[in-house]
């Protein structure tokens, strides 16, 4: 027969062995954490910071010891909704704001803010309306980097003492109520408008101006080209005025030569159909006279020859005249 106290006691003993090793499961366990590469982990014991765990293998007092959430220590990028801002000139406009920023500190995140993501956006909405409102929209528009650079200054003093790091901000968008909106958008078309004229007169000058100087580049090129032809005709004629007068020199001419080149030259002289009044020069007039001379000198030759032979010719035999028909011969 079994015996029950003993049953009871076995029994008893292997549930407090169960329950010692569930025990030393659970310690170990709550004794051993591992935190991931980029993550930092703050230790409390017994109600108090007592440290700030990094990346690894990590061993805490059980039930004493208790790590709160981990903190990413990565640099994170945040995009607030749209903001509505005053500018100067009273115009409200709509920014939405991006930052980047990064937890440099984790103990600092965790005990000096109680939600630092919500406190950035705060900040970013206050210090954009600061900075926006002591501007007009025009240079809104046209001065991000100087703004993003004031938000940035503001946000990265403001959360030092909070662990962060701000290194960027960044405006997503500006938008203006939709009649400004219209407005700019007939002003960029007149200005659009504007620039494409002075363009196209520009283009226009530009294109006269060349064309002038293709003109005058053309002109200068033909009067050199002119000036260059009629050099090289009166050189030509030159030298051929030189090569016949050398000629006629070497020929030694006579005033007959001469009073004929004259009477050759004339009618060159009145061919053409426009010339009304031609005028003899002087030099005609002793051609003529040459010419005369030539012809009376011709003529004296052929008269002196004439009589030459009429004296050397022997004299003809005289014959009476035959008597008139029924005369009386003695009577006559």
């Amino acid at each position: 027969m079994i015996d029950f106290g003993a049953f009871v006691g076995q029994i008893f003993v292997i549930v407090l062995l169960i329950v010692i090793a569930i025990f030393v499961v659970v310690v170990i366990f709550r004794s051993i954490r591992i935190i991931p590469q980029a993550y930092s982990g703050v230790v409390e014991r017994l109600g108090r910071y007592q440290r700030t765990l990094s990346p690894g293998l990590n061993l805490l007092v059980p039930f004493v010891d208790r790590l709160r959430p981990l903190v990413d220590m990565r640099e994170q990028v945040v995009s607030f909704p749209p903001q509505p801002v005053i500018t100067e000139d009273n115009l409200v406009v709509s920014i939405d704001t991006v930052v980047y920023f990064q937890v440099t500190d984790a103990r600092a995140a965790t005990y000096e803010i109680a939600n630092y993501l919500s406190a950035v956006e705060q900040l970013t909405t206050t210090t954009l309306r600061n900075v926006v409102g002591g501007l007009n929209l025009e240079q809104a528009l046209t001065s991000r980097d100087n703004i993003n650079g004031q938000l940035r200054v503001v946000l990265d003093e403001a959360t030092g003492k909070w662990g962060l790091r701000v290194s960027r901000v960044e405006l997503k968008a500006i938008d203006p109520p939709h009649s400004i909106q219209d407005s700019m958008e007939k002003q960029m078309r007149a200005e659009r408008e504007r620039r494409a004229t002075i363009l196209t007169a520009e283009g226009s000058k530009q294109s006269q101006i060349l064309e002038a100087e293709g003109r005058r580049q053309a002109a200068i090129l033909g009067a050199e080209g002119d000036k260059q032809a009629a050099i090289l005709r009166a050189e030509g004629e030159a030298a051929a005025i030189q090569n016949v007068f050398d000629a006629i020199h070497a020929g030694r001419p006579d005033d007959k030569l001469l009073a004929y080149q004259y009477l050759q030259t004339l009618p060159k002289i009145s061919a053409g159909a426009s010339n009304k009044m031609w005028i003899i020069p002087s030099e005609f007039t002793e051609a003529m006279k040459g010419i005369g001379t030539a012809f009376a000198a011709g003529a004296g030759a052929v008269s002196a020859a004439g009589t030459t032979s009429a004296t050397t010719a022997p004299p003809a035999a005289h014959t009476p005249p035959a008597p008139p028909a029924g005369g009386d011969p003695a009577s006559s």
